[in-house]
C-alpha cells in the first residue's frame, strides 16, 4: 500500500510529512520520526500519517514507538486497508493472522496494477506462470480452467490455448481490467479467496460447483496464511479427478506450517501444504522447488504443486 497518496487535508502537515519522507529515504530515520510526529500533532486522526510514523520509528530502531503507532492505525482503520495486523505481528505485538485484511490486499494490487507486469516480468524475473503451465501442459487440453488470483492474466496467457473456457477471478478490480485487455478470458469477476464458498464470488447461477477440470493459483497463496479457505474453494470448483496447480513461497520447516515474512507475504512449508491438500480431498501428484522471482536483488524460492481431487 502506497500510503503517501493519502493527504492529511492540512497543507502544513502534508509539507512536514513530505520532508519527513525525504529524510527517511536518505536514511535519517530519527529526523523523519520527529517531523512525522509534528505533522500528527496537527492532524492526529490521519491514519496514513500514523502508518508512515510507525515505519519510520521501526527503521529508527524504536520498536515500542512503532508498535504504538500501528496500534493507533488499527484503531483508526476499521477496514484493514493499511494492514496494521500484519505489521503488529511482525513486531511481535500481535498473533500472526490467518490471512491479511481483504481491503489491504485489494488496495495493494489496485495500486500496483498499472506497473505489475513491467515490475514482475522485466525487473523481478517472475517465471511462475510459465513453470506452472509446464506442470499441467502434459495433461491438457482442459474443458474449464478457473484462474484464481488471475492478476493481469499472466498464467491465463499461458493456458488459454489449452482450455475451452477460461475464467479469471481476482480481488483487485484494477487487475481484472488489465486482464480484460488480453481478451483471453470468457469470464472475469471479483472474488475473495479468504471467504467461504457462498460469499467468495466464485459461484452463482451460471457458475456451478464442480465445473472446472483445472484450477490454478499462480503466486496467490503467499497472500494467505491458512490455506483452508482457498483449498476448500478449489475443491468446490473442481469435478472429481480435476487438477489444482499452484505456487507457494518456501518456508522450509516451520512449526506452524506457515510464517509471515518481512515482505508481508506468507511462506508455507511443503509438509503443511501436503497435509492441507489431503484434508480437502487432494492427492499431491508433483512438486517442484524453484526460484520464483527476485526481491531486493536476491532470488525468492518457492514450491510448485500439482494435485488431483480424488473425491
Amino acid at each position: 500500500m502506497i500510503t503517501t497518496q493519502f493527504s492529511s487535508g492540512d497543507a502544513i502537515a502534508d509539507r512536514r510529512a513530505d520532508y519527513a519522507r525525504m529524510l527517511s529515504e536518505a536514511g535519517d530515520y530519527a529526523a523523519a520520526v520527529e517531523l512525522f510526529e509534528q505533522a500528527l500533532e496537527l492532524v492526529p486522526g490521519w491514519t496514513a500519517g500514523w502508518v508512515m510514523l510507525g515505519e519510520a520509528r521501526n527503521k529508527a530502531g524504536q520498536a515500542e514507538g512503532a508498535i504504538e503507532a500501528f496500534e493507533t492505525v488499527a484503531r483508526l482503520d476499521t477496514t484493514g486497508l493499511f494492514g496494521a495486523p500484519l505489521k503488529l505481528a511482525l513486531l511481535g505485538a500481535a498473533p500472526t493472522p490467518a490471512h491479511p485484511p481483504s481491503a489491504y490486499v485489494e488496495g495493494l494490487f489496485d495500486d500496483y496494477a498499472d506497473r505489475f507486469e513491467t515490475a514482475l516480468v522485466e525487473k523481478l524475473n517472475y517465471t511462475v506462470p510459465q513453470k506452472l503451465f509446464a506442470l499441467v501442459q502434459p495433461l491438457a487440453p482442459f474443458r474449464v480452467t478457473v484462474d484464481l488470483g488471475c492478476g493481469t492474466g499472466l498464467f491465463g496467457a499461458e493456458v488459454a490455448s489449452a482450455t475451452a473456457r477460461l475464467e479469471g477471478f481476482d480481488l483487485s478490480t484494477n487487475m481484472l481490467a488489465k486482464a480484460e485487455e488480453k481478451r483471453i478470458y470468457h469470464h472475469l469477476a471479483q472474488a475473495d479467496l479468504s471467504e467461504p464458498a457462498d460469499a467468495s464470488g466464485l459461484f452463482g447461477e451460471d457458475l456451478p460447483r464442480g465445473r472446472a477440470d483445472l484450477v490454478s493459483a499462480a503466486d496467490v497463496l503467499m497472500y494467505l496464511g491458512s490455506l483452508d479457505a482457498p483449498f476448500a474453494l478449489a475443491r468446490d470448483l473442481l469435478s472429481p479427478g480435476g487438477l489444482f496447480a499452484f505456487s507457494v513461497e518456501d518456508a522450509g520447516e516451520v512449526e506452524t506450517g506457515f510464517r509471515l515474512q518481512g515482505s508481508l507475504r506468507y511462506a508455507h512449508s511443503e509438509r503443511y501444504v501436503r497435509e492441507r491438500l489431503a484434508t480437502f480431498g487432494f492427492e499431491t501428484l508433483e512438486t517442484r522447488r524453484t526460484d520464483i522471482r527476485m526481491d531486493a536483488g536476491k532470488p525468492v524460492f518457492g514450491i510448485l504443486f500439482l494435485a488431483r481431487l480424488t473425491g
